[in-house]
């Protein structure tokens, strides 16, 4: 490059409204942004399929306290990744997180153990929420499986379950620019009364068989 070339170079980067240090310190930023959410989403990823998969386990009696073990431990280890981002990234996650809380929650439920609390899952309350919210189906698919096997009690009491973990859903009212939980009211309480009119059916149905206690 000649003397004038040079000089032209050197006045524009003189005149530019941004320092090239700057401009670079920038790339760098979103370099480092997009490698974090991949490495984020990536995670993300794994613990939504594993939540997936132990909830299935779960429905058919082949999860192993090491699954729900392996779980929270994912679910710690992205929750600790997430907050130490300062929550930029904390959407790229949201819908493990929820998966994840849904899993914990069911495997309490049919261990007859407490549910875990945010706090003991590492989680925010959103999140929580929403998993709370999807846990409402999975008691319903309890109660359907125990009228399957004409376990009356058994549904009745998962039954009443459900009816609490509904009640605690409801009592929370958030805008949608926080959380989008109005959704899982809906259909938790169309689920509920759904159930409800199975099991009263289940109920009159035993009743009137010819062996059954009170029947014809």
């Amino acid at each position: 490059m000649g003397t004038a070339s040079r000089s032209t170079a050197d006045r524009r980067g003189a005149d530019a409204p941004i320092g090239e240090p700057v401009l670079l310190a920038l790339e760098g930023h979103l370099r480092e942004r997009e490698q974090r959410r991949e490495a984020l989403y990536q995670q993300a990823r794994r613990l939504r399929r594993l939540s997936q998969a132990t909830v299935t386990r779960l429905h058919t009696d082949r999860a192993a306290p090491s699954d729900l073990a392996d779980l929270r431990r994912m679910l710690g280890e992205l929750a600790t990744l997430v907050r130490q981002d300062g929550r930029a990234e904390e959407a790229v996650a949201l819908d493990a997180f929820q998966e994840a809380v849904e899993a914990c929650l069911l495997g309490a439920i049919l261990a007859g153990a407490p549910l875990p609390t945010p706090a003991e899952l590492g989680v925010e309350p959103e999140p929580y929420l929403l998993g709370l919210g999807d846990v409402v189906g999975e008691v319903r698919r309890l109660v359907l499986d125990r009228l399957g096997r004409e376990e009356l009690p058994a549904a009745e009491a998962f039954l009443s379950l459900m009816e609490r973990l509904a009640e605690a859903l409801m009592r929370f009212d958030a805008s949608r620019a926080i959380v989008q939980l109005k959704p899982k009211q809906d259909q938790a309480r169309l689920l509920l009364e759904r159930t409800r009119g199975e099991v009263v059916m289940a109920r009159l149905l035993l009743r009137a068989r010819p062996n059954a206690p009170g029947g014809a």
